[in-house]
Order: structure tokens, then sequence, then C-alpha cells
């Protein structure tokens, strides 16, 4: 048995931290560990507080859990710092989409407008990043940064390249996205093996074995035979439905997960040119993002509700079975030296994903021990890919970072320009005036000069 530290930062985030505790109390070589929980919320931090320390009570766990206000206390000496702190909120996020609709903007392709990871969030994400970078290297160098954050494309990028010397490695769901694909073809998930890179929100499926065997010819199979008659069941924006067998079709690549739904940026532009088009495809981004709000907006609810509510258990609220995440193994495999393969976010510096720069960030397996982290080269996307992969999320995100260290208005405003839905300056322009107009963007004003 092994203790550690492990710091969540955003712990009022709290779908991550139930599942966090919910697996370290059912993985017994780290239930000596101590988890400090850290929000700026007190009221989200009580909540969570209160659930986590229930529920390792119920299920018998030795797990210490602390709470604090106070960063750097939560920092201090730990081992794992994970970070799922949110610092604009999705209030500001969807004040500056409704502005963009305005402007002529559309869901679709538009990372940096319409999508969570718009300019006017990753601005203080990446604020935030830099100070959370300063308090590791002062209160736990040695720590391993686990980003949950969004966004992880252009957080792990600017991190690997600004703060080096910490070691961080981004974590996204989007890529078990592939089990759903098994599903659809009747395997047994926990038999298949798989390749699946790119960068976050853009990986795309370039191998499917099961028990060692290729099944992407049944993937074909199903697609000539059931494709038609599927797409009518699913819902609008799946990762499943028309668009993705399309995309399939164009690129001999199946996109993964998030790659081409609303959680990804519903790329690309082209299926949502209008009403009509998406209608013709089953995309509804909009419909998408409200459910997807709805949910996390009734989780925390359900949170504070139970966090408070004696009269069950907390473990019949949230089962005592693990999460399917991969957060809590991860640390395992490198606190107690248990070798296993992840899907990461690193930094493609030995050129794991050809095509992609090696000082940007790609996603891709890698092996975890003791000894750390180690990336597997992954097999060449189609050329077609690459060349989206570096207009489409590579040069967008070197133009945000280089606005951001510059603190160059102009840059910011060729972010926008870049944007598939911009059609001039003005309009360019007339969003860029409008979000830094709302009093609350005081601080990112005087940062963009």
């Amino acid at each position: 048995m092994v203790s550690v530290k492990i710091s969540v930062v955003g712990a009022g985030s709290a779908v991550f931290s139930i599942s966090l505790i919910r697996d370290l109390c059912l993985t017994p070589s780290l239930s000596g560990s101590t988890v400090s929980l850290m929000d700026i919320s007190r009221e989200r931090l009580d909540a969570v507080y209160a659930i986590c320390r229930r529920y390792a009570g119920e299920t018998g766990s030795r797990l210490r859990i602390e709470k604090t206000l106070n960063r750097r206390e939560s920092l201090r000496e730990a081992d794992f710092v994970v970070n799922t702190a949110l610092t604009a909120g999705y209030a500001r996020l969807r004040e500056g989409w409704t502005i963009a609709r305005r402007r002529g903007y559309r869901f679709g392709g538009s990372l940096h407008v319409m999508h969570d990871e718009a300019f006017w969030i990753n601005f203080y994400q990446l604020m935030f990043f830099d100070s959370l970078m300063e308090d590791i290297l002062e209160e736990c160098p040695e720590a391993w940064h686990i980003q949950l954050a969004n966004p992880v494309l252009a957080g792990v990028t600017y991190l690997g390249r600004r703060h080096s010397k910490v070691k961080t490695i981004g974590l996204c769901h989007g890529f078990t996205g592939v089990y759903r694909v098994a599903s659809l073809l009747g395997l047994d998930a926990s038999r298949i093996g798989f390749e699946a890179s790119g960068v976050n929100h853009f990986i795309w499926l370039t191998s499917l074995t099961y028990e060692g065997e290729d099944v992407l010819p049944l993937l074909d199979d199903w697609i000539t035979r059931e494709a038609g008659k599927h797409s009518g069941k699913v819902g609008f924006s799946s990762e499943l439905g028309p668009k993705a067998f399309d995309l399939y079709r164009r690129f001999g690549v199946f996109p993964v997960g998030d790659t081409c739904t609303p959680g990804g940026g519903s790329w690309p532009w082209w299926y949502h040119t209008d009403e009509e088009t998406e209608r013709r495809w089953r995309e509804d981004p909009e419909s998408w993002w409200e459910g997807f709000f709805t949910h996390n907006r009734e989780t925390v609810e359900k949170i504070i509700r139970v966090s408070s509510d004696y009269s069950k258990k907390v473990t019949s609220v949230f089962p005592a079975e693990k999460s399917g995440e991969i957060i809590i193994p991860l640390i395992e495999s490198i606190a107690c030296d248990v070798p296993r393969v992840f899907q990461v976010n690193i930094i493609n510096s030995d050129g794991l994903v050809p095509g992609i720069p090696t000082d940007f960030e790609v996603e891709v397996k890698a092996e975890v021990s003791g000894r750390g982290v180690r990336g597997i080269r992954a097999r060449g996307l189609p050329k077609p890919l690459v060349a989206f992969i570096l207009r489409d999320r590579v040069a967008p995100v070197e133009m945000e970072l280089e606005a951001y260290e510059a603190g160059s208005r102009e840059r910011l405003l060729e972010l926008v320009e870049m944007d598939p839905w911009t059609r001039s300056e003005e309009q360019a322009e007339g969003l860029l005036n409008d979000i830094l107009s709302i009093p609350y963007h005081e601080e990112m004003r005087r940062h963009y000069k």
C-alpha cells in the first residue's frame, strides 16, 4: 500500500470529484492516501466534502479527506495535482455566445467562438494555469499535474512550452467513444484493442482489433447494412450519427468521441451551413449544449441535496463501483509502479503523431509506470486530415497563444478572423469590441492592449 497526497483544484466541479473519491475508495493500494479538496466556492466545496467523507466511511476506506479554500495549502507537499477548475464559468460563456450569434456566428468548426473553448474563457484559464504552475513549483515541485480542465489542447501546449518543469498530463474521456463503436458492432469492449490519435477533441480511429484480429472491415460492413436505419434512431449531434459515418467515408478513419460533436466544436463547418443542412445530417448543437448545461446544473443540485440528506446512504445514490475514468488508475500506475497503457494528452516531443509540430499537444497512447509517462508513436493519419489539423486546430491555437503571451489585441482580432463564420474584418472587430466591452472583462481589456 502506498500513501500519496492528491490535491483536487476546482473540487466543486463535482462530477470529477465524486468519481475520483469513488475510484480511490475502491483502489486498495492507495487506501491510506490524503485527498485535499480545494475550491473557491464554499457551498460547493462543503457539499463535495460532506459527500466524499460519507462515501469513504460507507465503503470502509482509510482515505484522509481534507477541504480548504486556500490553494497553496491544498498543494503543499502534494504528489498529484488534479486540475478541474473552470474560472470564468458557464454564464460568461453563454453570454458571449449570445453576442456572437447576433454577429452572425454559428456552431460548427468555431473552436474559439461558438465552443466552450471560446477566447474570452480561455484567457482566464491560461491566466489561472500560469498562477497554478507558479504555486506548484513553490509548494510541490515534484508533483504530477493532471489537467482535466479545458482547454486541454491549448493548455497542454502552453504548459509544455512555458512551464516545462512541471510534469503535466492532460486527460480527456472523449476517447471512450471507441467503446461505443465496439458496442455498435456487438463486440465485448473489454476484449478490443485500438489506436486513436490526433490532437485533443480531434482524434481518429486508425486501428480496431478484437482478440488481436482486425475488425475494421466489420465496421465497413455494418455501415453498408445498418447505418441508414441506425441514423434515424440516434439523437441529434450524436458521435455515432450520419455526420460521423460520412467523415469516415471521406477520410477512411473514424472520428472518435468529441471529434465531430458539439463537445469538440462541431467540426467541420460544412455540415452546419444552415438549419436545413443541419436537419439533413441530424445535427442540433444548440439543443446538445442545452442538454449539457441542464445535466451539469442538475448534477450539482443533486450533490448539494444529497450532501445534507442523511436519510439515505451516499452509496445508494453513487454506487460503490468504479467510474470508468482513468484518473485514479493512472495515479496508481505512477505511485505504485503498476505498468499500464493509457490514452493521454502530452507534448509531441518525440514525433508521436507524424505531421504535428513537435512542441504541440497530441493525444496518443502512452506507457505509464513508476518511471513516468512515455508516449507511444502512432501510425500516421491520412494527409488530408493532417492538413485540417494544421489549419483548424494548430493554427488557431498558435494565434491564440501568441495573442495571449504578447498581450496583443491585433493578434486576438486575427484569431477571430480565422473563424470559419467570419465574413469580414468589420464583423470580427464588432464581436471583439462587444466581448471586451462587457464590464467584467476589464482585466482582459487591459491585457490585450
